[in-house]
């Protein structure tokens, strides 16, 4: 099964964390997305999890947002 991206279509960098307001991700991290695979693109969804749960990257709205992979 393929991981799924994070990517919601909400593609805006917030200058002040550097991370997309969308999925939460680094312009590295989106740029490595396409050539990572599955337990690297699983390795971005734990920081994207990380980053939400210490409050440094918005949740986006749960309708939007893919689900995590397990």
């Amino acid at each position: 099964m393929t991981v799924a991206s994070p990517c919601i279509d909400v593609c805006t960098l917030d200058v002040a964390s550097g991370l997309c307001r969308g999925c939460a991700r680094t312009l590295q991290e989106i740029s490595d997305w396409s050539c990572l695979d599955d337990a690297g693109k699983r390795a971005v969804w734990a920081r994207i999890s990380e980053r939400r749960a210490q409050g440094l990257a918005p949740e986006p709205d749960a309708g939007a947002r893919p689900a995590q992979p397990k």
